[in-house]
């Protein structure tokens, strides 16, 4: 038993690790601004380091005399072990699927003969690192089914080594392709394209700006030094190559974006004996996406002229489109085909409906699902008789179903067994007005029965950016916060693409204030429902959501008791000198335009922070191996907060280790959120039963 003295007061100065302030600063378009530490961008420097150790012995000191943090962590291991799957998916007279026991650090790729054989394992993650951390990525077969070749990534990184597997004897071959960062394989012929970068300087791996990527053919058999320079573009070092091929292999497909919205397709027609690519596509205006050929035409998802994107079919050759699709009210989320139909995937406030059309673009079936929540899958080959889906909400586990093209009739293949009952919890959704009005949707998912008598402990998690919609989708690391009384709050902030282009548009650049309104609005509406209160209200995000719980906290401190701003992209004039964060861009701007500098100065988490004000008790949380957003930008936040704030409430920083953007595997995953579970219940004075 830990004594009263042990236990971590819930409020009171804590001794921060002492943090150097240089004197340096930064002229943007005339105005100075200063950067006192700077010098923690540098992680490989002993001084980094060393601050690095001492906060995390502040934070685990406080976190380990949490008297039931390990009976958080216990029930978070009991609700999370259970048999997970994939949905199968044929290739080569195999069906391939994922399977975790429950508790593995990583899903086990297996596959089997017939769907009521008896499975062999293809390959298993967790035997190619002692901590488990070493993950499978994508796992991409040729057409055939002969070979396969597939991604890993170590301890976290976006960096991923590609090898090859002959899928008869599953035998492991000499071929490694190495610093890869965001490609799959495209097979086409007795090998496949790929994009890669060249080999960063030794030490800088994990930060250093990543330019120039290119794109190659590897031959199978061959040495990674003999592999075919395919397409590259020197006039533009920022810009991502992502190679695609039809399933009959006729076409390459280059996907090319400048960020993460916007595209341009060129394609190569294996037919032709021209090798140079055609233009397709360009601009970078809309976004575009080749979903597979009909005929000599190529099927394309795009949102030009479409805010809720449509289908097109298009003549390579001559560039002309036809309407295959036509725009709906509702988003046309995503396109997917087999068995010679085509599926539309639509999103009703950020609920899926599933439309079957045929070869011709005509409505066969809108498919019958079990009730408002997320689907995925209705992917297969054109010879595909039937295909796998996968249904899930935020009360129903992963289920999957089988649908069968012919008789458009779906049944159940495999529900999930669970050790705790679903049932006792239910979702609603709402919508509330944001500052200028808007209509917002919001989930709320707790405990069957609750009173709305502001005294629940809720979480408000929010993402709002990149065209990322937040639809409902189930996790058992929930349970043991909503058997606390908790509420978990979703809320769809603009930014993202519940709503089609235009919704996406009212977040991004000279926008972006909106989604730090509606979050606050949202937490305002928890607060007027009486659903909470500002003392058991915490704001929790990651990435660009972690930026959102920076700026919001900034702005409306006096919302929220707790805060969980998680590998957070916090220093909004620099994001753009590291790794990959040039590709944000083009939903934030950028500090070397003069007008997208103010915009992105009056909300940056870093600079916004302010003495006459009382901070929510804080947990910033990063990780060693996170080359997306990189580490200093948790490390000068968390500096730069415990030096502002001297108030009451912690500011702690958690910088876990072998781990990256997300936790690196099943461990780590819980951990964290025990972490996150004991700090947000203490510091709401609540007692864990």
């Amino acid at each position: 038993m830990l004594s009263s003295s042990a236990i971590p007061a819930r409020s009171g100065l804590l001794p921060y690790p002492p943090a150097r302030r240089v004197d340096h600063t930064d002229d943007y378009h005339g105005t100075l601004v200063a950067d006192p530490y700077r010098w923690l961008e540098d992680d490989r420097s002993e001084e980094t380091g060393e601050w690095v150790d001492a906060q995390n012995r502040l934070t685990f000191h406080y976190l380990e005399q949490i008297p039931y943090r390990e009976t958080l962590r216990k029930r978070l291991e009991e609700v999370f072990d259970y048999p997970r799957y994939s949905a199968p998916g044929r290739k080569g007279g195999w069906y391939y699927f994922f399977k975790n026991d429950g508790l593995q650090n990583q899903s086990v790729l297996y596959r089997q003969k017939e769907l009521d054989g008896v499975p062999e394992v293809v390959l298993d993650p967790n035997t190619l690192s002692v901590e488990g951390t070493t993950r499978l990525m994508r796992f991409d077969l040729s057409k055939d089914g002969r070979y396969a070749a597939y991604a890993l990534s170590r301890a976290g990184s976006d960096w991923q080594d590609i090898l090859v597997m002959e899928m008869e004897t599953l035998r492991p071959l000499p071929d490694r392709l190495e610093w890869v960062k965001f490609s799959g394989a495209a097979w086409q012929g007795s090998g496949f394209f790929y994009s890669r970068y060249d080999r960063p300087e030794p030490g800088q791996e994990l930060s250093s700006k990543n330019e120039f990527m290119k794109v190659y053919y590897h031959r199978l058999g061959t040495d990674q030094a003999e592999d075919e320079l395919v397409y590259e573009d020197r006039k533009h070092p920022l810009r991502y190559f992502f190679p695609q091929t039809t399933e009959d292999e006729r076409f390459l497909i280059l996907n090319i974006a400048e960020g993460t919205d916007g595209s341009e397709i060129r394609f190569r027609d294996a037919q032709s004996n021209d090798p140079a690519f055609r233009l397709l596509f360009g601009g970078f205006r809309y976004n575009y996406t080749v979903i597979d050929t009909a005929g000599d035409h190529l099927l394309v998802h795009h949102n030009a002229d479409a805010p809720n994107y449509k289908v097109s079919k298009v003549d390579p050759e001559s560039g002309t489109l036809a309407d295959f699709i036509p725009e709906q009210p509702e988003k046309l989320d995503q396109v997917t085909t087999a068995g010679g139909r085509v599926f539309a995937h639509y999103l009703k406030d950020v609920t899926s409906r599933i439309v079957v059309f045929d070869a011709d673009g005509r409505v066969e079936q809108e498919v019958p699902l079990p009730g408002l929540g997320s689907v995925g899958g209705f992917s297969g080959e054109k010879a595909d008789p039937f295909v796998f889906y996968t249904f899930t909400s935020f009360t129903v586990p992963p289920t999957i179903y089988r649908y069968d093209i012919e008789t458009r009739q779906s049944e159940l293949f495999r529900r999930p067994e669970l050790t705790f009952n679903p049932d006792d919890y239910e979702t609603a959704q709402v919508f509330f007005r944001s500052k200028d009005g808007t209509r917002v949707p919001m989930f709320l998912t707790y405990r069957k029965g609750l009173r709305q008598d502001g005294t629940h402990p809720t979480m408000l998690y929010g993402y709002g950016g990149f065209n990322v919609s937040l639809t409902p989708a189930f996790s058992s690391l929930l349970i043991p916060f909503l058997e606390q009384g908790g509420i978990h709050a979703s809320v769809n902030l603009r930014g993202g693409s519940e709503y089609g282009e235009t919704w996406h548009e009212q977040g991004t650049k000279l926008n972006k204030q909106n989604v730090f309104d509606d979050c606050i609005a949202a937490a305002e509406y928890l607060i007027a429902e009486r659903y909470t209160s500002p003392a058991r209200l915490a704001v929790r995000g990651g990435s660009n959501g972690g930026l959102l719980v920076g700026a919001v906290v900034n702005q409306r401190p006096d919302l929220f008791r707790v805060a969980i701003p998680q590998v957070g992209v916090m220093d909004m004039l620099r994001f753009h000198k590291f790794t990959i964060g040039w590709g944000w861009i083009s939903d934030y701007g950028s500090s070397d335009d003069p007008e997208e500098f103010r915009a992105l100065y009056a909300y940056s988490p870093l600079h916004n922070l302010r003495t006459d004000v009382d901070y929510p008790a804080t947990l910033i949380t990063t990780a060693d191996h996170d080359d997306r957003v990189v580490p200093a930008h948790s490390f000068k936040y968390a500096a730069a907060l415990q030096s502002t704030y001297r108030g009451p409430n912690p500011v702690l920083i958690r910088i876990d280790t072998n781990s990256g953007h997300g936790a690196s595997s099943t461990r780590k995953s819980i951990e964290l959120t025990a972490d996150l579970y004991a700090f947000l219940f203490w510091n709401m004075g609540i007692e864990v039963s």
